[in-house]
């Protein structure tokens, strides 16, 4: 039987996640892909909540992580509206198209 997985390799874990995502953000120019390196940076975060409510046997890293769903569905929901609008009136998802939405 393997032994669990210690505190500090899971949070580094969670660290790496995070640091994967944000070179997604600022890498990529394809709006779909930010949206989906800010996915995965909120997820890194929750993951940190939760392991830390663990270590800490507390029920504060699993409420806070419900927080963390709400904003990633909210961030879902109006990132892909804007993919869509943009998408609809400039026939491109380039993040760099979207600095001239106006009107």
């Amino acid at each position: 039987m393997r032994p669990p997985v210690s505190l500090e390799q899971a949070m580094m874990f969670a660290g790496i996640l995070f640091l994967v995502g944000l070179v997604g953000v600022i890498t990529r120019r394809n709006t779909i892909f930010v949206l989906l390196s800010l996915e995965i940076m909120l997820n890194a975060a929750g993951l940190a909540f939760v392991l830390a409510a663990a270590r800490f046997r507390s029920a504060e890293g699993q409420v806070m992580f419900l927080f963390v769903l709400a904003v990633a569905a909210a961030e879902v929901s109006l990132g892909l509206a804007l993919v869509l609008w943009l998408y609809h009136h400039k026939r491109t998802v380039d993040i760099d198209r979207a600095r001239d939405m106006r009107g």
